[in-house]
């Protein structure tokens, strides 16, 4: 995997592309449309393939 992370495309709250890193924390968005501060963290993979 690599170390570097993706930048988000939209907001998950009102689904705008207008975000800007905050300044607030590492890891953090503003969202300049809704006014909301979002953290993307990556929880891990299954433990089980999921089947469809």
């Amino acid at each position: 995997m690599s170390d570097t992370r993706s930048t988000p495309l939209y907001c998950p709250y009102c689904g705008e592309e207008n975000l800007r890193p905050s300044e607030a924390g590492h890891g953090g968005w503003e969202c300049h449309a809704c006014a909301r501060v979002f953290t993307v963290r990556f929880g891990g993979l299954l433990a089980k393939a999921v089947a469809r």
